[in-house]
């Protein structure tokens, strides 16, 4: 008799699919303001503009991450929309606590304030998702 184990649903099926393109726009939005601030702006405010194209990395991989799902890309999954929650979250409250403390604003500035809270909201949705497709259906529990 072999041993059951759990299978997931794909990351990028269903749902997931609406996620993937979300994450997309927002990798696409995050890449060009930051590319463009790398290269005019820079020396007005470094941190904020390294700041601003870590999360464009980070949208980008997760992108990549969510619409493949195998077990390798879903660990990567993981990770990057980890980081991206805590990276908003801690960037938003130290904005909000100094206005002044990035020289500029950056993606996760004031919560995502920018870009219409979508970076604060679309982290927690994505770890909620990888949850939820973590879990086996009883369908495929008995295949």
């Amino acid at each position: 008799m072999m041993a059951q184990r759990t299978v997931g649903r794909r990351t990028g099926q269903g749902f997931g699919r609406v996620l993937v393109t979300v994450y997309g726009i927002l990798a696409f939005a995050a890449l060009g303001r930051s590319s463009y601030e790398l290269v005019v702006k820079f020396t007005e405010a470094p941190v904020a503009y390294t700041l601003s194209t870590l999360a464009a990395v980070v949208y980008v991989v997760a992108t990549f991450a969510l619409a493949i799902g195998s077990p390798t890309w879903r660990l990567v999954a993981w990770i990057t929309v980890g980081i991206e929650a805590v990276g908003v979250v801690t960037v938003g409250a130290l904005s909000l606590a100094d206005a002044q403390a990035f020289g500029e604003s950056t993606v996760w500035s004031g919560f995502g304030q920018g870009y219409g809270y979508v970076p604060l909201v679309l982290p927690f949705v994505g770890l909620w998702w990888l949850w939820r497709t973590s879990r086996s259906t009883p369908e495929e529990r008995t295949a």
